[in-house]
């Protein structure tokens, strides 16, 4: 079984900066949209450049579904967080709207933290 790759907007400092956190802590491997092979975009949905995504053998999971993803692969603490999370009636929906807020604000993010690369 291949690493999940996670798949990142590589011109953002920021998306670049929690790619690397992702790959120190997790168990992940990046993949900046400049990288992506042609069967890695095959699998993206449609308008994949809007988010990250989480691709693994046999899924893809995007915005804050990736994310999540990419956290319970950094801690056990995540895994306990997430599994009482998602027994919360309307938890994925907040999930992609707080998804949705912060990936809008990318810039001002950016300039708290960034990272030119990875």
């Amino acid at each position: 079984m291949a690493k999940p790759r996670m798949v990142y907007d590589d011109d953002c400092g920021f998306c670049t900066w929690c790619a690397a956190l992702g790959v120190r802590f997790g168990d992940v491997e990046p993949v900046g949209f400049a990288e992506l092979s042609p069967d890695q975009k095959a699998r993206l949905p449609e308008g994949w450049q809007e988010s990250a995504h989480l691709l693994t053998d046999d899924a893809v999971y995007s915005g804050g579904a990736a994310i999540q993803g990419v956290l319970v692969r950094m801690s056990v603490v995540f895994v306990g967080a997430f599994w009482l999370l998602e027994k919360v009636p309307g938890y994925d929906r907040l999930r992609e709207r707080l998804y949705r807020w912060a990936a809008d604000r990318r810039d001002w993010w950016g300039r708290l933290v960034s990272r030119d690369g990875l």
